[in-house]
């Protein structure tokens, strides 16, 4: 049971699982928009942009939970920036998608996704004062995440080891 739960010498199973399953999809995420307009790839991927930000949505809030029960065992920040910056990265990963949900409902269209509807459309005008602050904040803000995420990962080489401490071990399973 202890390998599931965090530690302070390296992130659980659990902790672990949900960092890269949702790397792994904010990696498909920026690749459905940066995908070049009618090539294979934006062919292959680009309907899926909606169905899978509802899924990292889901994702980031189980993850926020599961670090809000792990907090008293979670290796400990290496600094007030490295904290701040994982403070933020989950602030973005939770709003992104929210603005996005906000343009949608206001647009009137359903939302449908993994076939199923998640929220149905309605008759009548759009609600431009939900459309505009979330069109002109979900892509910018989506543009920010994707730089503080290669920050992340620069910074998480960077302090490969620092001091006595494996930084990117602990996310991959090692100890300190």
């Amino acid at each position: 049971m202890s390998s599931l739960n965090d530690s302070a010498q390296r992130y659980g199973v659990v902790s672990r699982v949900l960092h890269w399953a949702m790397a792994a999809l904010l990696l498909w995420q920026f690749l459905t928009v940066l995908a070049p307009e009618d090539s294979a790839l934006e062919t292959l991927i680009g309907g899926t942009h909606k169905s899978v930000g509802l899924l990292l949505m889901v994702l980031v809030v189980i993850r926020l939970a599961w670090a809000l029960y792990n907090r008293g065992r979670r290796p400990a920040a290496l600094s007030r920036a490295a904290s701040l910056g994982h403070r933020v990265l989950y602030a973005l990963m939770l709003v992104i998608p929210l603005l996005a949900l906000m343009r949608q409902y206001g647009s009137g269209r359903a939302f449908e996704a993994f076939g199923m509807t998640i929220m149905s459309g309605f008759e009548g005008g759009k609600i431009e004062w939900m459309i505009a602050p979330a069109s002109l904040l979900h892509g910018n803000l989506g543009q920010l995440l994707l730089v503080l995420i290669v920050g992340h990962v620069v910074m998480a080489f960077v302090h490969r080891r620092q001091g006595d401490v494996d930084v990117l071990g602990r996310m991959l399973g090692r100890s300190s």
